[in-house]
């Protein structure tokens, strides 16, 4: 390895010279074109020729129409989670109308896929999603948007009377889902990420599925909240100091959640540990609201504990992706070098 030092030429643009055995190996001459890639470990490579795109992988499905519905849609699910480009069902003539509805709910319910052929006995799915147009970093934001407005609709709800408002909590849940498996496609499938030679890549890939894992457990309990309505509220009302008390045991879990997200986004160590570090206060709300229920009977026990239940699991989740933002910060630290 020999150094290069960089030069600023025309006040904006750096120059850095290249070896010139490997100029003379590639054939180059000036005025050719090389291409430069960003690696994810901050590096830069330079190629004399373009990089040919790895060919579309295919996975092809013999469908005698003999399942669920929902088993043909989580074999499509599965294939797009794994990376197959190209989703190929093969049926017979009377189950094309069985095929064609669950392949177009799959394609509702995930990002990227769209039916491109078909005919009688054949028909054929492309993923059309971008890696590079919407980044897990991305995928996790919007996520935490959606999970952290669900959970706070879903006590508003319980809050307001408001049962459109605990149906919407549910319907959002779907974006959650097409999040998570955007995420878990890069995870999973071969070729999704570029891996730097560090392997920080991979590992940070990694910790963003987990961390998708997590924020789609949050929603999944937003919407067990919302649930409750029917229960709490159609009869005759969420009594008010509960609801208050609901409310501030949902702040606290919010809290966590958002110090937790943006140490995860920051790589802040610190605000990170302060997010760990609120959980044991959150329990104690917990612990007063379960002293609170234990009154109850009934349906309306069984409602009321599946609300606190939820409201401790949100905290001790967001709690697991402050976890996570520690471990990806240290990874990512730059290494002390010895002197």
């Amino acid at each position: 390895m020999e150094g290069r030092k960089l030069q600023l030429a025309g006040g904006s643009t750096y120059l850095v010279s290249l070896p010139k055995r490997w100029v003379q190996d590639a054939g180059l001459k000036p005025g050719d074109t090389l291409f430069v890639d960003s690696e994810s470990d901050g590096s830069v490579s330079v190629r004399h020729k373009q990089e040919e795109r790895p060919p579309v992988r295919r996975k092809v499905f013999e469908e005698k129409g003999e399942e669920a519905r929902e088993h043909l849609l989580r074999k499509l699910i599965g294939a797009y989670i794994s990376g197959f480009g190209l989703i190929e069902i093969h049926f017979a003539t009377d189950k094309g109308p069985f095929v064609r509805r669950v392949a177009r709910d799959f394609c509702r319910l995930v990002i990227g896929p769209e039916v491109i052929e078909e005919n009688r006995n054949v028909l054929v799915i492309q993923d059309l999603s971008d890696p590079s147009e919407l980044s897990a970093e991305k995928c996790l934001r919007r996520m935490h948007l959606i999970v952290r407005a669900m959970l706070e609709d879903s006590i508003l709800s319980l809050q307001n009377g408001n049962g459109t408002l605990a149906h919407d909590v549910e319907q959002r849940d779907q974006d959650v889902d097409r999040l998570y498996w955007m995420v878990a496609k890069r995870y999973i499938a071969p070729g999704q990420e570029p891996i730097g030679s560090n392997g920080h890549s991979h590992a940070a890939v990694h910790a963003h599925q987990l961390v998708a894992k997590l924020l789609e457990r949050i929603g999944d309990h937003a919407v067990r909240i919302a649930g409750s309505y029917p229960v709490l509220c159609q009869r005759k009302g969420l009594d008010p100091k509960l609801a208050s008390d609901f409310a501030a045991a949902k702040n606290s879990a919010v809290a966590i959640l958002d110090r937790a997200f943006n140490a995860l986004i920051a790589g802040d160590m610190e605000s990170a540990n302060e997010a760990i570090d609120s959980l044991p206060q959150h329990q104690k709300i917990i612990d007063e609201l379960l002293h609170r229920v234990a009154t109850r009977k009934g349906e309306e026990l069984l409602a009321l504990g599946v609300v606190v239940n939820s409201l401790s699991r949100t905290a001790s989740y967001a709690a697991d992706v402050a976890e996570q933002a520690i471990n990806l910060a240290v990874m990512l630290d730059p290494p002390q070098t010895r002197r």
